[in-house]
């Protein structure tokens, strides 16, 4: 595996969306994968992580990143037109923004457009 890959979860219908406008309008070498069809292993990852926040692995660069942090790596890998969106998300004002958006979108995703019930994320402390 020589490729970067963004890795996001599949049986969320708004996560779904997001990860095909980004195989549509982002040109990137990095591969898009649901977690759920993913190596898991191979790339470093669970999928308690995975079902948190979208993950980027580089093994070229051994660079890792989560949430916006991922999002960010995916835009600077791509055509010059999405690299300063990239950089400009991972500025420390941009950024300390950007982790309390990504866990308010994620914890509501259900919510969003696209979003059905099966993109709800799990609470830890609810009883099974």
């Amino acid at each position: 595996m020589d490729r970067p890959t963004f890795v996001y979860d599949g049986d969320c219908a708004f996560c779904t969306s997001c990860a095909e406008f980004a195989r549509r309008r982002v040109p990137t070498p990095a591969r898009i994968v649901p977690w759920q069809f993913a190596d898991l292993d191979a790339l470093g990852l669970t999928a308690e992580r995975c079902a948190e926040a979208v993950q980027w692995v580089d093994p070229g660069t051994g660079a890792t990143a989560a949430g916006p942090d991922a999002i960010a790596l995916l835009l600077r890998s791509s055509r010059p037109w999405w690299r300063p969106a990239g950089a400009v998300l991972r500025l420390p004002p941009v950024r300390a923004l950007a982790w309390p958006a990504y866990r308010w979108v994620a914890r509501n995703r259900h919510r969003m457009p696209g979003g059905t019930a099966a993109c709800a994320v799990p609470r830890h402390d609810a009883q099974v």
